[in-house]
């Protein structure tokens, strides 16, 4: 017969273990088990989400700035008419461009000092572009000409 002390001693670790650990579980964002979780947001003021965020419609549907009529820019609320762009509604950027065809890329050079150097009317902005990339190509079709490239 065994000793009757170690039959007890036997029964209580049986009892007393610690179940074994879950089976790791493999993906990209299981996250590491012993790493605490993010501690709760405090301080003033609590982060909320934007107006519309919860799916329902926003407070204002204007809040973006959308514009119901084209030609009319928004100043403090009402609509305010924008000028005419010059040379016949093209503008001078525009002008420019075309001229740049006819009078040796002179015309794309001051273009591309105004887009650089000067205050222009935001509408103007793609003609002045233009003339930009045209003085760039111009150049190097004259410089590959002029070595024989």
């Amino acid at each position: 017969m065994s000793e009757p002390g170690k039959d007890d001693n036997q029964q209580y670790y049986q009892h007393h273990q610690q179940p074994p650990p879950p089976p790791h579980e493999y993906g990209t964002f299981q996250g590491v088990h012993n790493y605490p979780p993010p501690p709760p947001v405090i301080g003033f003021p609590q982060p909320v989400p934007p107006p519309g965020a919860s799916g329902g419609p926003s407070v204002n549907p204007y809040v973006h700035g959308y514009q119901a009529v084209q030609g009319y820019a928004v100043a403090e609320g009402r609509p305010v008419r924008e000028g005419r762009l010059p040379c016949c509604g093209i503008g001078i950027a525009w002008l420019l461009f075309i001229l740049g065809f006819f009078t040796a890329m002179i015309p794309w050079y001051l273009g591309a000092f105004v887009l650089l150097c000067a205050r222009y009317d935001d509408r103007e902005k793609p003609g002045y572009v233009a003339c930009m990339i045209a003085a760039i190509i111009g150049t190097i079709a004259v410089v590959c000409g002029v070595t024989n490239i």
